[in-house]
């Protein structure tokens, strides 16, 4: 199976009344444990940047190379997706060379900004990526957990939402609905009827952040009502952390590293299949 474009897969995920599983990616083990666990589940899945991951790793070219081999070798339909790229300078960096590192959609958040603002950067961004053939997702307002996130309780307005993509021309939504980033414990409480509302609504696809704190019956829960792609990050970094902690523990004299990530990126794996298998993301047979 070769590197798949976004918009093909969501539109699998669209058509199926599923949702496209997306995971945050860090390191090559981060990548090669999505590669294995979406084909242990026979899922499409996308593997996502975030400009936080750019930044750490210096630059995006390395781990985009490696995404892209590894999709390439994948038994699963895997995308590739830039997460949370607040930095223009950095959106016209991957864009132009979108087509090299197979990159086909691009979260761009000027969440930050008032909405008038939003609206008129999101569009002059939406017009250059679908100049280069990759698809675009936004967010009105901030999903919990990030700095100067909203305050739990604020949920997306179907009536703006709609607007904003109206104004915008994007291909996907990020929505406010109970979910936060970065939580630990999967206690996030969803708003199902809102997340209806906004699926009649609004005339692209949804998108869950924040899906890590968020229970397996409620993301199901949650594709149901309409969310059509589910993004998962800390919870990776949870599973790969704990299988580290416990082989050093168990190994208090290793020094070779594959001596104690291999079981972390099996971990990592294992939740990857169990996430795909709760949304679903299986492609329609053609």
């Amino acid at each position: 199976m070769t590197l798949a474009p976004t918009r093909e897969l969501v539109a699998g995920a669209v058509a199926s009344r599923g949702a496209i599983p997306a995971f945050n990616v860090l390191s090559l083990d981060h990548v090669e444990a999505v590669a294995a666990g979406a084909a242990e589940a026979g899922s499409a899945a996308l593997l996502q940047l975030s400009e936080n991951a750019i930044a750490f790793r210096g630059a995006p070219e390395p781990l985009l190379a490696a995404c892209r081999e590894a999709a390439a070798a994948s038994g699963s339909p895997l995308g590739i997706h830039l997460d949370h790229i607040e930095d223009r300078a950095l959106v016209a960096r991957v864009l132009d060379r979108a087509e090299e590192f197979g990159v086909g959609s691009i979260m761009f958040d000027a969440s930050r900004l008032d909405y008038a603002d939003n609206v008129a950067a999101t569009r002059e961004v939406v017009a250059r990526a679908h100049d280069a053939g990759v698809w675009v997702e936004a967010e009105l307002g901030e999903i919990g957990g990030k700095d100067g996130a909203h305050a739990p309780g604020v949920r997306t307005d179907p009536d703006e939402a709609a607007a904003f993509v109206a104004a915008t021309g994007v291909d996907g939504l990020a929505v406010a609905v109970g979910s936060s980033h970065a939580m630990r414990d999967r206690s996030a409480q969803l708003d199902l009827e809102l997340i209806a509302r906004l699926a009649a609504a609004v005339p692209v696809p949804l998108v869950l952040h924040g899906s890590s704190g968020v229970a397996d019956a409620v993301i199901a829960d949650a594709v149901a009502a309409g969310i059509r792609k589910v993004n998962v990050g800390t919870a990776l970094n949870i599973a790969f952390t704990a299988s580290l902690r416990e082989a050093l523990a168990a190994q208090p004299d290793a020094v070779d590293p594959r001596k104690y990530t291999r079981d972390a990126r099996a971990a990592m794996a294992d939740l990857v299949a169990r996430f795909c298998r709760v949304v679903d993301a299986r492609l329609p047979a053609s």
